[in-house]
């Protein structure tokens, strides 16, 4: 390989597909639409944008994503029948680029339990679908579901009666995260070894995390020859997720000394990225995360810091800036301008409209009041509520009074505005200013949510660090989530119950 320029490796990036297939990830259209067009700013080749049979809403997602996202590969999910493919292509048929992913499952135990298929079924089943794909688009990837678990003879036959039927791109699925790293190694060496028409089409990896192995095993497959990884950004999906983009990216943007590859990824991009999908979608990015995780370039221990001082590689295998953290912890203060804080948020990798810059400079301004210093964590904060909801603002908060003591009621007075009036409601019940807090908004909007998931975190450090609140609540059998930021926890909630009642009603006037 010495001298050898590196191999390019294709990444699809499944987030709007198999990573919406996270329990409580689901997006609108309106987010699917952003998170489109952060992947296209991001890089990747080919963005599975969704399973249009699946839903009317999956459809208007990925025929809308086709129509209007441009600078990458747009895909759609079948299943090897006629109906699952025509419907993929009318959803895909206005984008410059356009690919069908068509899959089939092969292994002995879905083939006996889920299929009910015979061998021969299976391949005359593939062959069809795949040739059918070929007839509207000359882009066609197959995906022989839970190959992993598949006997490497059918594998191979299977396989080589895909390409011969028109497949461009050949994906191997770890479907159910069983495989390691030396398993996926081998059998990708087995299909470029035993598959005649092989260099007729990319070898793809699809890998879930069950065992915490996605990202080694989607690897292990480059190291083997495989063009192309698809992976989600931070990792979502279903059951323990997909291998992480950000990791796998990184893994061989790092270490080209040893994998001798790259990507089209604008690296610098990637907190950005994670930070818009973890908002959207309401799945927080752990701390000690790798790449993106807050704690990713964060140094306590005394050797460390030391050594870091001294000399930043002894401790650090990457610049933070490479990823998108910025080098340096910018302080702004209530004597900050616009320009300011505009210019920080695309240091974080934000763009805001002057309607967006201006909300988050009035509340910028509010909590400049309240803190001393104002750090990255705290501008994140005040960015990502003011563009993660992308609803319109039917209910907002005027003024709040709580307390609440060990042997009392709790007490909370609540005045929203609506279409220019001012409502005032006092509750006195709930087990804490929290629960009150829920009472009052429902009372006030006459919308009645069963809260499903509360979350608080600290966007900084310190005493006067700003409290994120997310949560999920039911309301009519369907799931909504609502964020909010502020130093005061039962504000934050108030403003994150809100967000979410203000999802509930744009979309009940939607459909109506």
């Amino acid at each position: 390989m010495t001298g050898a320029s590196p191999r390019n490796i294709t990444i699809f990036d499944t987030t709007l597909r198999d990573g919406e297939q996270s329990p409580g990830a689901s997006m609108n259209l309106v987010e699917k639409l952003e998170v489109a067009q952060a992947l296209v700013e991001l890089g990747v080749d080919v963005i599975e944008a969704g399973f249009p049979i699946a839903s009317p809403g999956d459809f208007e997602a990925v025929q809308r994503i086709a129509s209007s996202v441009r600078g990458a590969t747009i895909c759609g999910l079948a299943r090897c029948n006629d109906k699952d493919i025509d419907r993929a292509w009318e959803a895909l048929k206005q984008a410059p680029q356009s690919r069908i992913h068509v899959f089939l499952a092969t292994s002995a135990i879905h083939r006996e339990f889920k299929l009910r298929m015979t061998p021969d079924e299976i391949v005359a089943r593939a062959v069809g679908g795949v040739s059918r794909a070929a007839g509207y688009t000359d882009d066609v990837e197959f995906s022989p579901e839970d190959a992993c678990r598949t006997e490497h003879d059918f594998l191979c036959r299977v396989v080589e009666a895909a390409i011969s039927a028109g497949a461009t791109t050949i994906n191997i699925p770890d479907t159910v995260g069983y495989a390691t790293p030396e398993e996926v190694f081998e059998r990708i060496t087995m299909l470029r070894n035993r598959v005649p028409n092989i260099d007729r089409a990319v070898i793809s990896i699809h890998c879930h995390d069950d065992l915490g192995m996605a990202v080694a095993n989607s690897l292990a497959a480059v190291r083997a020859g495989a063009g192309q990884i698809e992976c989600t950004i931070n990792g979502i999906g279903e059951r323990a997720g997909n291998a992480a983009l950000e990791e796998v990216v990184m893994a061989m943007h790092t270490r080209q000394d040893y994998f001798h590859c790259t990507t089209h990824i604008q690296t610098e991009r990637l907190v950005p990225t994670s930070r818009l999908v973890s908002k959207t979608t309401g799945i927080s990015v752990q701390r000690n995360k790798a790449i993106v995780g807050r704690n990713a370039f964060a140094h306590e221990s005394g050797i460390h810091q030391d050594g870091m001082l001294k000399e930043r590689s002894t401790y650090e295998i990457m610049s933070p800036a490479d990823v998108g953290f910025s080098k340096t912890d910018l302080v702004l203060g209530k004597h900050s301008g616009r320009a300011a804080l505009a210019d920080r948020a695309r240091a974080l990798g934000y763009q805001l409209t002057g309607e967006q810059l201006q909300e988050v400079f009035e509340r910028f301004k509010e909590l400049a009041d309240k803190k001393k210093e104002l750090y990255d964590g705290d501008i994140v904060a005040l960015v990502q509520q003011q563009i993660s909801g992308s609803v319109p603002e039917e209910w907002s908060l005027v003024d709040f009074e709580a307390m609440s003591s060990t042997h009392g009621v709790p007490r909370v007075k609540l005045t929203l505005s609506h279409a220019g009036e001012e409502k005032t409601e006092t509750v006195e019940q709930g087990d804490g200013p929290i629960d009150a807090a829920f009472w009052a908004v429902e009372k006030i909007t006459g919308v009645s949510v069963v809260c499903k998931d509360y979350g608080v975190r600290s966007a900084t450090l310190g005493r006067d660090a700003i409290g994120e609140v997310n949560i999920e609540v039911e309301h009519q059998g369907r799931v909504y989530r609502g964020v909010g930021a502020s130093t005061d926890t039962v504000e934050s909630t108030i403003l994150a119950v809100l967000n979410a009642v203000n999802r509930i009603i744009a979309e009940t006037r939607t459909e109506n």
